[in-house]
């Protein structure tokens, strides 16, 4: 009966979404505007900074102690 009621309920207020006339016709004003081609010439500095990166050639470094962490409870226990 539960079921039966919810269809009905749901098929219902399916119809009468579809059963309204909304069909206003909305006018919209549309505006004209042209395309501008001028271009201006910019000057491009190119600046050269050095930048660094780090290598870490030791398995002690921090960067990869911190990266592999390992917990206690990674430990595996006897049964």
């Amino acid at each position: 009966m539960k079921t039966i009621a919810t269809l009905i309920f749901v098929l219902f207020i399916g119809v009468t979404a579809q059963a309204q006339n909304t069909t206003e016709e909305v006018k919209v004003e549309t505006i004209e505007m042209s395309i501008v081609t001028a271009t201006e010439k910019e000057e491009v500095k190119l600046e050269t900074t050095t930048e660094v990166a780090r290598l870490y050639k030791f398995k002690n470094s921090k960067i990869k102690k911190a990266l592999s962490f390992t917990t206690k409870r990674n430990k595996s226990k006897m049964a």
